[in-house]
């Protein structure tokens, strides 16, 4: 009889942007140290926010093993913070990459998931609200609407068939990141999930959609804002644009 040989585990690095998160960052960090494994990692990404965040992360990084964090000089957004952490996490060998909100609207106790998914052979593992058994429990209809019509947009411009373009909760295999020009991508904020997915799935890589609930924070406020709205519109098309002249 021939037994599985048993594999090792991948080390991870949880990047962890924050901005203006304090209230947040304590028990998203004790959550996430709680279901760490030997070798992996958290890294807190703070873009100088004005409340504290940064502070409260180093006093929490002396306490807790396993945590790290990134002290950037300003607010650049969402993709600028993200690509920081991709670097960091890759100097320092780690083998996945998980993404993950500070709000809670990503459940740190789904992050084991993830990573499973990966170690059994995805490239991409993407946290999918929109896959049979993801849910928004307690959105909005106006906000339903907007994402939905965001997810439907990036999808028929793309011509790509992942359902949760625009969601952050994902893993990474390293190869993944080694293969995107992170020097190319300009996207700050929402749209920088959508145009790693676009990368990604243009590289050939395998990217596989777990479903997620997804819940609105209930401390602090969100980071969405027109502008943000409005980048995302005109990055898509673009996006596709640039990959039909060769230049993606």
């Amino acid at each position: 009889m021939i037994f599985p040989r048993h594999l090792p585990s991948l080390r991870a690095t949880i990047c962890l942007p924050t901005y203006n998160e304090r209230d947040n960052l304590e028990p998203m960090l004790r959550a996430l140290v709680g279901i760490l494994r030997d070798g992996d990692r958290v890294l807190v990404i703070d873009d100088a926010s004005p409340d504290g965040t940064g502070e409260v992360a180093d006093s929490l990084a002396a306490e807790l093993a396993g945590v790290e964090v990134i002290h950037r000089e300003q607010k650049e957004g969402l993709g600028p913070a993200y690509i920081a952490g991709f670097r960091r996490a890759l100097a320092e060998g780690a083998e996945l990459v998980v993404q993950i909100d500070c709000d809670f609207s990503h459940d740190p106790t789904v992050v084991p998931s993830l990573i499973a998914a990966a170690e059994d052979g995805a490239d991409v593992v993407l946290g999918s609200r929109y896959v049979p058994g993801g849910a928004i429990p307690n959105w909005t209809i106006p906000r339903r609407i907007v994402s939905k019509f965001g997810n439907f947009y990036a999808r028929l411009w793309l011509q790509s068939p992942i359902h949760d373009m625009t969601g952050g909760f994902r893993c990474y295999r390293r190869e993944v990141i080694e293969a995107i020009d992170l020097d190319s991508v300009h996207s700050k904020g929402y749209a920088f999930q959508v145009e790693i997915a676009y990368r990604v799935r243009r590289a050939g890589f395998r990217v596989v959609e777990v479903p997620i609930t997804f819940r609105d924070r209930e401390r602090g406020v969100s980071k969405m804002s027109r502008a943000i709205m409005v980048e995302a519109a005109w990055k898509v098309p673009l996006l596709r644009l640039r990959a039909l002249a060769g230049r993606l």
